[in-house]
């Protein structure tokens, strides 16, 4: 999750502290919707994945990004598995 949240505080410009699984465009104002394609394109190429059109739709918070890098055990692996 470290990466991630420092993907999402560059983005974002804040905190990493500020960052957790129940972040979201409801709750941090600079989250708009270019910067979440900003966010799943800076994931997908640090990954180097590519989330699919549902997933995107699905995704309303961090939490519901990690699961969906979770779920393909990308993790911790920077995409090399």
């Amino acid at each position: 999750m470290k990466e991630i949240k420092k993907i999402v505080a560059k983005i974002l410009e804040i905190e990493e502290s500020k960052i957790d699984e129940n972040s979201s465009p409801e709750n941090i104002e600079s989250w708009d919707s270019f910067n979440s394609l900003m966010i799943v394109s800076e994931i997908e190429d640090y990954f180097k994945m590519k989330f699919s059109t549902e997933e995107i739709l699905a995704v309303k918070t961090l939490g519901d990004i990690l699961r969906v890098i979770k779920s393909r055990d990308l993790e911790n692996t920077n995409g090399t598995k």
